[in-house]
């Protein structure tokens, strides 16, 4: 994953541990004084959101334990690696488009982050400039030229 990435989950760690975390616990407190905790509602829907939080919780650890992350900046060259940042040409239309390759967790279409396991991604990884790729979409087939690779 990229530097970004790192620190997006662990941001998210930190938010669920200092802020979810003790909130949830007043609510299951907040919901015992309320009586006969088999018919509360608000104790089980606090139970539900603890079991949320720590599950989460444990997957990010795993992520953040397991994360090899990898800072573009230091990369050069014109061939599609992870962390690239990518213009593409559609070959239909000339409409260009830019995405940098990301971690799966950091995938966000809409910014410009293409998940490394989208098909997308994963027809450009070890193309260079002036390549051209084909992908299938649901849609069906459509073929892009790749215009510019950059590492930033």
């Amino acid at each position: 994953m990229t530097k970004r990435g790192y620190g997006l989950l662990q941001e998210e760690m930190k938010h669920l541990k200092s802020v979810e975390r003790p909130a949830v616990i007043n609510a299951l407190e907040e919901a015992r004084t309320h009586g006969d905790l088999a018919e509360n509602a608000e104790y089980h829907a606090a139970k539900e959101r603890q079991a949320f939080i720590e599950g989460r919780l444990m997957e990010l650890e795993d992520k953040i334990s397991r994360a090899q992350v990898i800072d573009p900046t230091t990369m050069k060259g014109n061939i599609v690696r992870f962390g690239a940042t990518v213009t593409l040409a559609d070959e239909d239309t000339d409409k260009e488009s830019t995405y940098q390759i990301v971690g799966e967790d950091e995938g966000d279409i809409q910014n410009g982050l293409l998940s490394l396991t989208a098909p997308l991604a994963r027809a450009m990884i070890g193309k260079e400039t002036g390549d051209s790729i084909e992908v299938t979409a649901p849609g069906g087939s459509k073929a892009y030229e790749i215009m510019k690779v950059k590492y930033k």
